[in-house]
């Protein structure tokens, strides 16, 4: 599988620039709106950017770790939540109505039949991943088609005119994937990647990196991972949104859409989608810093300022939603403010 992904080019940043410098305020007094305004015209190479049918991907999926007590939650919260999003009920779903967001429901590997439920794109791939302390969480065969499931998501989405596109996800036991990705993608040691997630007790916080210290030596020691490639370290540790979600990303970056970065989840997909391109990075929008251990340092890692830093830790995307709308000043600002001459204002630098 492969994404012909182009890094951003710098032919327009000096236009861009200038046309931002002669709106009719002091130079760079916009800050973070100025630098966003640019990324924005140069993911769309045009002077006048626009925001289109924002999209919002919900993916579902269930953890084979969450039998090892490393979640708060029991996994029947990830099937229970499906179905409150279809009925209007989440977080997610409030946000996506204020903002405009077209909301997908969709199950990639939910341990739970939802088919009678018409509200939920079933792409379900297995009731789960298997459980990554004793094997590879998944075949590479289902990796592959679980990559497939976001790139036809996000394919959908551009076919009804979007150029913005939201990522969340839906799976009790998640935080700890993301962590073991971290841990390794990021050269750092496991304990400094380990949360409360949706809030253990310390002495869950010391189970939790005990089993995944646990998996980790298991992988290491597995004669099928002598090559620790990054699909390998996806395949083996991650879940069926997670992959779905960086196969979206991958799918974005290369049809030159906007891709809006959640919390700690998303964030380790997103650094897991730059192992494997690291181009994708140019596309992406950091939206939310939260306050699971180690998702500072994970942003750091990706050289990403978020917009937000609100202590969400619900997932689903919400942190996004929440910060489209500075997005949309951005991009308003670019096309709407006057500039110096316009305004017949004197130009003062």
């Amino acid at each position: 599988m492969t994404f012909n992904i182009q890094p951003l080019s710098s032919v327009m940043t000096a236009d861009i620039q200038a046309k931002i410098d002669n709106l009719n305020k002091p130079k760079g007094s916009l800050g973070r709106l100025e630098t966003l305004a640019i990324q924005i015209c140069r993911i769309q190479q045009t002077l006048s950017p626009t925001l289109q049918y924002p999209c919002h991907l919900l993916l579902g999926g269930d953890h084979g770790i969450e039998r090892e007590g490393v979640s708060v939650s029991p996994r029947a919260v990830t099937w229970q939540q499906m179905i409150n999003f279809t009925r209007g009920g989440g977080g997610v779903n409030m946000f996506c109505r204020q903002h405009g967001f077209d909301l997908s429901i969709v199950d990639v590997g939910v341990d739970y039949d939802l088919t009678a439920y018409p509200g939920i794109i079933d792409r379900k791939i297995a009731c789960g991943t298997n459980n990554f302390l004793h094997e590879a969480a998944m075949s590479r065969q289902q990796m592959e088609q679980a990559l497939q499931v976001g790139i036809d998501l996000v394919d959908a989405c551009h076919q009804k005119g979007s150029n913005v596109i939201s990522i969340g996800e839906m799976g009790i036991g998640n935080t700890s994937p993301s962590s073991i990705w971290m841990s390794l993608f990021c050269n750092m040691p496991l304990d400094e990647c380990i949360g409360a997630g949706a809030g253990l007790n310390n002495e869950g916080i010391r189970h939790k990196y005990q089993v995944l210290s646990q998996a980790l030596e298991n992988f290491h020691q597995s004669p099928n991972t002598t090559h620790h490639s990054p699909l390998t370290i996806i395949q083996y540790f991650g879940g069926y949104e997670m992959v779905a979600a960086i196969g979206a990303m991958l799918r974005a970056a290369e049809l030159h859409l906007i891709i809006l970065i959640d919390g700690f989840i998303m964030t380790a997909c997103a650094l897991a989608a730059t192992q494997l391109h690291a181009a994708v990075r140019d596309y992406m929008i950091f939206t939310h810093c939260g306050d699971e251990s180690g998702h500072r340092r994970m942003l750091d890692s990706l050289q990403a300022e978020p917009l937000l830093h609100l202590g969400l830790r619900l997932g689903e995307g919400t942190g996004a939603l929440c910060a489209y709308p500075i997005i949309d000043s951005a991009v308003r600002m670019i096309n709407e403010m006057n500039d110096f001459e316009h305004a017949n204002i004197t130009k003062y630098f």
